[in-house]
Formats: structure tokens, sequence, C-alpha cells
């Protein structure tokens, strides 16, 4: 998914409206609009089921926190389902699951997203309650209380007592030297418990405003119509100054950076290694997301045949190539075998990078498989556009932050 989102984020960043075409299968057509007060607006029109999906992306992650308020970003996603002025704590999900839908948010270091999936027939609902948070989310401190701990929580099940947890925020700290992508998307106890009722109306202002949003809504929908709804809810909203977004670049790199976890919850060592690479839309960011496929997709990926099967050293082996706005880190990871060396591990991750850069680790029939799998993955518009971010291109979506795993006794190594 995360492959087709690329491809589908590329295409719009080129063509601002009309036909986008990817491809023999035909092309992808789309409005591209902007209201008055500066939201931007696409919609796509799918018939082919009698739904929608509307998502509205937020140019805001955990990239643009300030010191010691880490963990803002998402907790304010939290914060956006506890109710507007026209629709009560928790009704926003009641409304949607009522009515045969579905719904979530996710943040990332670059943006945070919103989505529901609903029928055909409940498009003015959808956009009813995206706008009444965006103009009057309800900000109080039980709200704040209630949504604080509940991210405190997240960040123990998930980091904190979870096997490998650790290392999620440990290769992001020694990776990293811009404190932009150093700190972790949930942040740290410390900063979460000192947020305020204040700060959090601070944060809504600036970031949750239509000049700093994507509306996007792709199914059976008439065009002229939706836009129609969507100028009659969000019209009226005030924009907001602009706000700046942080400063990316990372300083040049001269050495390898190791480090060793014991995490006592990790039955077996994990060997992570990252590389800083590229920001997403860069031609090299592309050539590395094949090399990802190439040595981790599916059993007789390189990883998986040689440092797995054959060698028997790892129990799992993979790459991730996720997308980022600024540099970003191509990733490997192998949890060791028992009674196997990870020093062993990384020799042989490292060995199999090395044929790939040799042009010994991809065949023409391993180029040709994922070709075809990239494109099998760019699945119906309605799946497409709807998780696209687009708030300022290019920027490719992520929809599931990967948590690359620790391992007790682990190494993480970052180049």
């Amino acid at each position: 998914m995360l492959r087709a989102l690329r491809t589908a984020a590329l295409a719009a960043a080129v063509a601002v409206s009309g036909a986008v075409s990817l491809g023999a299968d035909g092309a992808i057509k789309f409005t591209d609009l902007k209201l008055k007060n500066g939201l931007r607006v696409i919609v796509s029109e799918d018939h082919s089921a009698p739904t929608f999906s509307i998502a509205v992306t937020y140019n805001v992650g955990s990239a643009d926190e300030k010191a010691r308020r880490t963990g803002f970003a998402h907790l304010f996603e939290h914060m956006m389902f506890k109710g507007s002025e026209n629709v009560g704590p928790g009704e926003h999900f009641t409304l949607v699951f009522n009515n045969g839908g579905n719904m979530n948010g996710t943040t990332n270091q670059d943006r945070t997203l919103y989505f529901e999936t609903l029928p055909a027939n409940q498009l003015e609902l959808a956009i009813f309650l995206e706008s009444d948070r965006m103009k009057s989310l309800d900000i109080n401190k039980a709200n704040l209380d209630n949504q604080r701990n509940a991210v405190q929580e997240e960040r123990r099940l998930s980091l904190d007592n979870q096997a490998y947890g650790k290392t999620y925020e440990r290769v992001g700290e020694q990776a990293y030297d811009n404190t932009a992508y150093k700190h972790s998307v949930i942040g740290s106890m410390e900063d979460l418990n000192a947020a305020s009722v204040d700060d959090v109306a601070t944060f809504f202002k600036t970031y949750y405003a239509p000049n700093n949003a994507v509306l996007t809504i792709v199914g059976d929908v008439d065009t002229k119509k939706t836009t129609a709804l969507i100028e009659k809810y969000f019209g009226a909203i005030n924009k907001q100054p602009q706000p700046k977004r942080p400063e990316l670049a990372e300083p040049a790199h001269t050495a390898e950076r190791r480090s060793t976890i014991d995490d006592p919850l990790a039955k077996l060592p994990q060997v992570d290694i990252a590389f800083v690479t590229p920001p997403a839309g860069n031609p090299d960011f592309d050539a590395l997301d094949v090399v990802s496929w190439v040595l981790s997709n599916g059993r007789s990926a390189r990883l998986n045949q040689v440092v797995v099967r054959e060698k028997q050293l790892a129990v799992n082996a993979g790459a991730f190539n996720p997308d980022k706005r600024g540099p970003g880190l191509f990733q490997v990871s192998a949890q060791v075998a028992p009674g196997k060396s990870p020093a062993d591990v990384e020799a042989a991750l490292l060995e199999e990078i090395e044929k790939v850069k040799q042009n010994r680790g991809a065949t023409k029939k391993k180029l040709k498989e994922v070709r075809r799998q990239l494109d099998k993955d760019i699945g119906s518009m309605q799946n497409l556009l709807t998780w696209l971010n687009i708030a300022g291109v290019p920027l490719l979506v992520t929809i599931v932050g990967i948590s690359l795993g620790v391992s007790r006794k682990q190494k993480t190594k970052a180049q």
C-alpha cells in the first residue's frame, strides 16, 4: 500500500488537475481546487461501489514540535475525537459506525491524517463532522487529561513494555542530528505531563487551519455537488497565518554510529541497521524503494532466501524504506536465530546489500516481479487518493509507522 500511495502522490504532485496517467490501465481523473480560506480540495469520482472515503490531512507532524513539547502532534490526534461545538464527546465515532462506516486517524513525523469511509448517502455527514472539529474543537482540561492518559498508556504498551520497543526511539535518536526527526512521534512522558490547555489551544490555532490542510474525497460522489457541500461547511472557517515548517536538512555524517540496548523483554537478539537516505521524491529514493523489495519482499527475496533459509542465521529479516519529507532512513532488521551470533547476522545483511550494489543481488526476472508487484499495489483510486498527503508536495504518505525492534543485547547501527 505504501508504494501505491507513493505512486499516486507523485502523480498528483506533477499535475495540479485533470488526468494523471498511471500506465496502460488508463488515467485517473480528479479535480484540484482551493477555497478562499486556503483549504486545498481534491475530489475524484469512482462509481465502482456506492461508498466514498474522505480524508483531511493537516500539514503538521512530530517534526513541527517545539523543545520540551514532544508528542504534541500525536496527542492532538487523540484530542480531535473529544467533541466540538455541535458534536459531543465520542459522538463522531457513534455517527460514523451507526451509519455503516469506519474511521481512524494517524500521525507521523510530517503530517496528521483523519479519515472516514461511509455509504455514499452519508457524504454530507462526513463533511460536517470534519468541518465542525476543524472550526470548533472542544479544548478543556478534562479532555486533555483524559487523552494525555490514553497516549501515555499507548506508549507503555507499544514502547516501554514491548519487546524490541525501545529500538523505535533509539534508531531516530542515533541516526539524526537534526532535532526535527530525532525524537519519536509519541513523545516522552515528561513532555506529555507538561502539556497545558493553553499549549493545546495554541497548537490547534497554529496548525489546524484550512490553509494548512488538504481535504480529499474519493468514491461514488458527484464532483459539483461535493464541492458545493465543502464550500457550505468549510468555506466560513477562518484561515490563520501560515505556520513555518521546520528545517529538515541533516548535517553530513562522518562516521558509523553504534549502540547496544539491553532489553529484558526480548527473547532473541535483533540487529537493526539504518542508512540516512534522500527525501521522498528524490530519484534515488525510488531506486532504494526497489532495493527494499528485492531484499525483503516475498520468500524469494535476498534476505529471506539467504540469511534466513540458506544460512539459517536469523528467524526473520526485512528491509524498509519509509517515506519522509526530509532525509529518510533505509532500514534493515533481523532477529538472530537461537545459538547464532549478532555479528554474523550483521555481516550477512551487509553482504546482501553489497551484492545488490554490485548488480549481483537482483536478476532481471526479480526486477520484473518487483515491477509487477508495484503495479498491482497501486489498487483503486478510492484507497489511493483518500490516503494522499499533498499538503506540501512532494510529500508521500506513510499509513502505518514501522516500529523497528531492538533486542536483548541487540545492536543498532546508523550510517
